[in-house]
């Protein structure tokens, strides 16, 4: 069932392995499940909820994706989720707390309780997701305790493989949706930072980077940064949102500080459009680094070629914001 390819301790994907995915049930977590279905694999997916994650069954044949009911938060759940896995992905992050979510106990207790929960139980190959931006010295909490979930998961486990996507982009994601409805519903744009770059990366993307770290072509206890093939500004990202919305609104810059106002407040509402801690990411840069890049710690390190770019994959599924919704005649043509 195993095999060593490049440096890294890998297992063979295929109908004899087994991979257990926590948070498979999110927005990255079915691209990575579909993924790995295609493969031929069994999947355990752990999730608090199964009942909320059976949407992922189809995406694989009879029996092959299983729904495991598992806490990260309690370390007999995590292990028994484990039980006779070859293979762990771990995908559960927040980007708002609330309750007991909160950043440290996902980020960092959890990801630490998963990576030795693995080593216990004999898993040979850990990739765990993390986000570019991950910093201890990070102006968010977000950023902060990501990074600090990466040295536990690396100490528990130091032949894991870690990912940093930046901003994940397809038809479910929290960003162009949000300021797609933003544009729908408010006259202006509000710019925080507009100078502040982003290296959007399609999910699908992404999952199959995961793929390829399981099937060991990633370094063992490496840090790979993943990031589309186009960088934009902020700025440009909104103009392109506006455009394709059917929604011209003016582009108006807003001091960081002002918007953290109405952000402390509503922050604490189920859905918040904002909060304090998104405002200090969208201040940051959110590309592959230099190092990373100059060390092939990349998509296209792990040998992930055709990337696809914002203006492919967007447009259609903003549809549903433009004056007439889905229905328009004004469609957004895709090139």
């Amino acid at each position: 069932m195993f095999q060593i390819d490049g440096s890294a301790m890998a297992i063979t994907l295929g109908n004899t392995s087994v991979v257990t995915v926590f948070g498979g049930s999110g927005f990255l977590g079915r691209y990575v499940v579909q993924a790995l279905a295609r493969t031929g694999c069994r999947i355990k997916v752990a999730v608090r909820r199964p009942d909320l994650a059976l949407h992922l069954q189809p995406l694989g044949s009879v029996g092959q994706i299983a729904l495991i009911q598992a806490n990260v938060r309690d370390e007999q759940s995590v292990a028994r989720a484990l039980h006779g896995a070859d293979a762990a992905v771990n995908l559960v992050g927040i980007l708002e707390q609330s309750g007991r979510q909160r950043f440290r106990a996902i980020h960092a207790d959890a990801a630490e309780r998963i990576a030795k929960a693995a080593r216990a139980q004999g898993v040979r190959t850990l990739v765990h997701v993390s986000a570019i931006g991950a910093s201890r010295l990070g102006s968010s909490v977000y950023a902060r305790t990501k990074a600090e979930g990466e040295e536990r998961v690396l100490a528990a486990f130091p032949e894991a493989v870690i990912l940093r996507p930046s901003l994940l982009f397809g038809p479910e994601d929290n960003f162009f949706n949000r300021f797609g409805w933003i544009s729908r519903i408010s006259p202006v744009m509000p710019v925080i930072s507009g100078k502040t770059r982003m290296q959007p990366v399609y999910a699908g993307d992404v999952a199959q980077a995961v793929k390829a770290a399981l099937a060991g072509r990633a370094n063992e206890g490496a840090v790979y940064e993943l990031g589309g093939p186009v960088t934009y500004t902020f700025r440009e990202l909104l103009k392109k949102i506006c455009e394709w919305t059917g929604h011209p609104r003016p582009l108006i810059p807003v001091p960081a500080w002002m918007m953290k106002i109405p952000a402390f407040f509503v922050q604490f509402l189920p859905g918040a459009p904002i909060t304090v801690d998104q405002i200090r990411l969208l201040q940051q840069d959110n590309v592959v680094s230099a190092e990373a890049a100059n060390a092939h710690r990349t998509l296209e390190g792990l040998g992930i070629a055709g990337l696809r770019s914002v203006e492919l994959i967007v447009p259609p599924y903003l549809q549903r914001y433009r004056p007439a919704g889905e229905f328009s005649t004004d469609r957004v043509s895709v090139s």
